[in-house]
């Protein structure tokens, strides 16, 4: 009797180990297999050939083992691998498009952190034309919001407000827009070139998150 009864919890353990296994393997591949069947990739009819190969090999001896060992836990083994396979599938759309946030923002993040540098430097040059009070007197326009030009770079700076404030991979083309914005409003407003800045481009910027 004392043997049953030490044996007893080592079946358990076991049986809850193998239930483990098995729920991370069928949840796994079924977010794997997902994941490449939503790709465009030329490979994908091989990925998702190995995706589901590498998957078998640990689900198959998962279910069988135990299931030879003892029919009953079979049959619960089975239903772990049906309800995780189920969780999977209904939770996959989810888990994807986090998983694709978090890959996009880690991507953009080099890009996203100079765009904030180049963004702080075209606020402080604007700000010239509201804190400086002999720039301020000689080009009102800058401060004028019913100056198309004025209301258009208000309308830009907003956008890549929002979009910092976001960490959006549009971040860098609005800044981009914000920059450009600036430099029509400071044309129209007769700012002369000496008084200038080089003309903001964002070429750099543009150019990087088109090549990403």
């Amino acid at each position: 009797m004392p043997a049953v009864s030490e044996a007893a919890p080592l079946g358990l353990l076991q049986l809850v180990l193998w239930s483990a296994v098995l729920a991370a393997a069928v949840a796994c591949t079924v977010l794997v297999v997902r994941h490449h069947m939503k790709t465009s990739d030329g490979d994908s009819p091989d990925l998702l050939f190995w995706d589901l190969f590498g998957g078998a090999v640990v689900i198959a001896p998962a279910l069988l083992i135990p299931a030879v060992a003892s029919p009953p836990a079979g049959l619960a083994l089975a239903a772990v691998a049906g309800v995780s396979g189920i969780a999977a599938y209904r939770s996959s759309p989810a888990v994807l498009t986090w998983y694709e946030t978090r890959r996009r923002r880690r991507a953009d993040g080099p890009l996203c952190r100079a765009a904030a540098v180049v963004h702080e430097e075209i606020l402080r040059r604007w700000a010239r034309y509201e804190l400086d009070p002999a720039l301020a007197i000689s080009y009102p326009d800058l401060a004028d919001v019913a100056r198309p030009e004025t209301a258009a770079f208000v309308k830009a700076l907003r956008e890549a407000e929002t979009l910092k404030t976001a960490w959006d991979s549009g971040y860098p083309h609005a800044v981009d827009r914000l920059g450009q914005a600036l430099d029509r409003a400071e044309t129209a407003a007769g700012v002369p070139a000496t008084l200038r800045p080089a003309p903001f481009t964002g070429t750099r910027l543009t150019g990087t998150a088109q090549r990403r």
